[in-house]
Order: C-alpha cells, then sequence, then structure tokens
C-alpha cells in the first residue's frame, strides 16, 4: 500500500485529528483520501469507509469520528484530490475506454475504494471486526462492490445506487450521467455489444448476491438520475438474509437523506458499536 499519513492542524479540532492520507493502487495510481479519528485514546474503534457520489467532492469526515468512528473518506482515481494521477476527460468517467472491461475506468476506480479497506484494517486503532462501508448515488453502488468483494465489511448503508442495471437505466432516464452512455452509443452504435459485455461485469447486480453482511438500502421514489426501478432489482439481488429497503416518496435523487441520516447511525451502532 505505501501508506502515507500527514496529519491536517488546520482541519483537526478539539474533538477529531484529520488527517490528509495517501496509498498505492491497481495500475500504481497513488490514491489519496481523507482519515479522520476521535481524539478520545482508544484502540479498537469501530470504522466507516465513506464512498464518494459522481460528481461530489470526497468530505472530510469528521462528523463520523465525532460519533466516535474511524473514518476513511476515500478520493478514488478520476476525483478531485486524486486527478493529477488519472482524469479521463470529458465527458468524465462512465464511458472512459469502455468497450474493454480489463481497460475500463471502473475496473480501477472499484480497486481504489476496494483498497480504502486494506488502509483500514492497517490502522492500529481500528478494530477489524467492526468495519462498515456507506455512501450515496455512485456512493451507493461503490457501497454495494465493495460490500460484496470484501468480507471485512460487517455493515453496509447504500443510498440511490448507482452503478446497477445500467442498461436499463439509459431507457428509464434521460439524466445525466446515465445519458453519457447513450451519448457515446448515438456516436459509436457499432460498439454496443462491446459495451453491453463490459457493463454488465461491472454492474452492481451482478455482484448483489455476494453480499452477506447487513444491509439497508433507501430510495426516492421520483428519482430521475438513479431510477428506482433499478434499486429494486438490486435489493432483490442482494443475497444478505439481514436487508432492508427504505422507500421516501416525494423524495428524488436525495432519497430522504435527511430523514433517512438518523437511520443510517442508529444501524450502525446496532451492527458496529452493539
Amino acid at each position: 500500500l505505501n501508506i502515507k499519513c500527514i496529519k491536517d492542524e488546520l482541519r483537526s479540532d478539539s474533538e477529531v485529528t484529520v488527517y490528509q492520507i495517501f496509498y498505492d493502487s491497481l495500475d500504481h495510481v497513488r490514491i489519496s483520501g481523507w482519515y479522520s479519528v476521535p481524539n478520545a485514546p482508544a484502540n479498537g474503534l469501530p470504522a466507516i469507509l465513506l464512498v464518494p457520489g459522481y460528481q461530489s467532492d470526497p468530505p472530510i469526515p469528521k462528523d463520523w469520528s465525532a460519533k466516535g468512528y474511524a473514518c476513511l473518506s476515500v478520493n478514488p482515481r478520476g476525483k478531485v484530490r486524486s486527478r493529477s494521477q488519472f482524469d479521463p476527460g470529458y465527458p468524465g468517467l462512465l464511458t472512459y475506454r469502455i468497450v474493454d472491461k480489463n481497460t475500463y475506468s471502473y475496473r480501477g476506480f472499484y480497486a481504489d475504494v476496494w483498497r480504502g479497506v486494506d488502509f483500514l484494517l492497517s490502522r492500529g486503532e481500528v478494530d477489524s471486526e467492526r468495519i462498515g462501508v456507506a455512501g450515496s448515488s455512485q456512493g451507493g453502488g461503490l457501497t454495494i462492490t465493495t460490500s460484496a468483494m470484501r468480507k471485512e465489511i460487517k455493515a453496509a448503508s447504500a443510498g440511490a445506487p448507482y452503478l446497477c442495471g445500467f442498461m436499463d437505466a439509459i431507457e428509464l432516464t434521460d439524466t445525466y450521467p446515465y445519458q453519457e452512455i447513450s451519448d457515446y452509443l448515438r456516436t459509436y452504435p457499432d460498439r454496443l455489444e462491446e459495451v453491453e459485455s463490459t457493463l454488465a461485469y461491472f454492474d452492481g447486480i451482478s455482484f448483489a448476491d455476494q453480499i452477506s453482511c447487513p444491509i439497508i438500502m433507501n430510495l426516492g421514489l421520483q428519482d430521475n438520475v438513479c431510477p428506482p426501478e433499478t434499486g429494486y432489482a438490486l435489493f432483490e439481488a442482494i443475497g444478505s438474509k439481514d436487508k432492508k429497503l427504505f422507500e421516501y416518496d416525494g423524495h428524488g435523487h436525495e432519497a430522504g437523506r435527511y430523514v433517512h441520516s438518523g437511520i443510517i447511525d442508529q444501524f450502525f451502532d446496532k451492527h458496529l458499536k452493539g
């Protein structure tokens, strides 16, 4: 991993210490992130891997550490703090080298997030049996793939999951970023078969049956970015026996975030602190 941690004095305070962190990932790409821990001396801390949305910058996760968690907010390749290492350019990550699963941008992107689990496992203050993952939109999709592929994850919260049901989504919504795929196929209609093959390989629904940890999902029933139909298909495919879906009528892509945040807190308290 070749980990480097640099304390950020400006962003640390009396309750939480914040670090800028760096580690190596697939293809020798150097990944950055924010790591925060509560200041109260403790070993065996529960930990959260916080995964980012498609357009949002990964936040400094001080709120999580104020609740008693060690938390890594990871910046996978292409996100602002890791863009000097990898920049897919216009239109973005979703269609970059999409015709081959071995070169597709999300191959490395997924690996960057999964390596974040290795970072947490390397930390002496973290209890390796109490690691969770959380995110919404792209972060929701990454929560699905991470909890499927990394069995060290003991609890997962996925909001409005993106990266799930790609080919259905482009028929169900005309919004971006899914429309990047439609735009690409209008330009290169002869590449449809290759695109479908690649996206099936990286589709969260293809991973979902491997999830065994407790998991909650929340959907906005008026979401026109990540259509709820793809969320239902994903939830049905999840293999965990301990799964619960929260549906928010009248809500769009935020998927009831402000109402649901308390449920997320209670969920992780139960499974990582209980």
